[in-house]
């Protein structure tokens, strides 16, 4: 797969997870799980609508990482890709059938 083609294809399937939770886990770490239920549906729409990727904030065109400021604090959302069973082969990020992605929502201090 081309280099822009695979780019585009880790893009994908990282939006998906971020924009709909699915075809992966989301973990929230203990400040942003410490929040109020407002404060943690304010952060994950946050998470779910960003989409002000730019070549500053997203270098490699995958969209698997940003920091959000919502409300009175900055989040980092950021995905990392795993064997999808356990089999100890590198995961391809671009090959669902391969890669379980996991998403961590966190606050900026925590990182």
């Amino acid at each position: 797969m081309l280099d822009t083609a695979r780019r585009a294809a880790i893009a994908r399937l990282n939006d998906r997870l971020r924009s709909t939770g699915e075809d992966g886990w989301i973990f929230l770490s203990a400040g942003v799980a410490a929040l109020p239920n407002a404060a943690k549906d304010a952060d994950m729409r946050a998470v779910r609508l960003f989409a002000a990727f730019t070549p500053d904030n997203d270098l490699h065109g995958e969209h698997d990482c940003a920091v959000v400021a919502v409300e009175d604090h900055r989040i980092i959302w950021k995905i990392d890709y795993h064997p999808r069973y356990r089999s100890g082969a590198d995961p391809d990020p671009a090959d669902p059938a391969t890669t379980k992605r996991v998403m961590t929502i966190m606050l900026a201090e925590e990182y």
